[in-house]
């Protein structure tokens, strides 16, 4: 039997809580570009993540929410959509021939992330994780190319789809705001601790850039 939207949604954040206490602060340099998957994301906004929760805990369930829609969207197009089936099936097989997948099969707080870190000013990568799959990629022929036609219909598909998606997109974020308490509670718990004690190590350093224990330089 199918589980319903509800069931799936409550399946994903008790995933996300037994994940939480994991979780640790970053400590290398930031990146510059916000993520696609969560920067605005009304998903974060129904579940109560503001802008004050770290990415790596926001991205956790944001990937494992837009799992949910992804596969409700799936089974739609499976169901009603044939020509956007078919572009999609080809598009798989397609993949599946390339001998370098690094994006597939990571974690849910992984998954959908950069492959590389952003680059350094003045110290250029011997090579990238996103540039050797472009490599492989690019030894597996084209899809065939469409017709004016097909590609208006495809378009039509596409669109249907996209509502759709957004139809369960709104479902689940009215789900997601009935685990709002049990969220928010295990932030308190398990992330504002942590951050706290971030804040108060840098205001140490702060207040004592130099360690008193060390020997005066001559």
């Amino acid at each position: 039997m199918e589980r319903s939207l509800e069931t799936q949604v409550s399946q994903a954040v008790d995933a996300w809580l037994k994940w939480l206490p994991r979780w640790e602060p970053s400590t290398h340099r930031g990146r510059v570009a916000p993520c696609r998957r969560c920067f605005g994301s009304p998903i974060l906004s129904a579940a109560g993540l503001g802008g004050d929760v770290p990415h790596g805990v926001q991205h956790g369930l944001s990937t494992r929410i837009k799992t949910i829609v992804d596969h409700a969207v799936a089974e739609y197009t499976a169901r009603n959509l044939p020509m956007l089936q078919a572009e999609l099936d080809q598009q798989a097989t397609r993949n599946r021939a390339r001998a370098y997948r690094p994006g597939e099969g990571l974690e849910p707080e992984f998954e959908g992330l950069p492959l590389d870190p952003d680059p350094v000013p003045g110290a250029p990568f011997l090579f990238t994780i996103a540039g050797m799959a472009e490599e492989a990629d690019s030894d597996i022929p084209a899809l065939p190319p469409l017709t004016d036609e097909a590609k208006a219909a495809l378009r039509q598909e596409v669109g249907l789809a996209d509502d759709y998606a957004n139809m369960v997109g709104r479902e689940v974020c009215t789900i997601l705001l009935h685990h709002r308490l049990r969220i928010q509670a295990a932030i308190g718990q398990y992330v504002e601790p942590q951050i706290e004690a971030l804040l108060q190590e840098l205001t140490r350093s702060l207040d004592a850039p130099f360690d008193p224990n060390e020997p005066p330089s001559l």
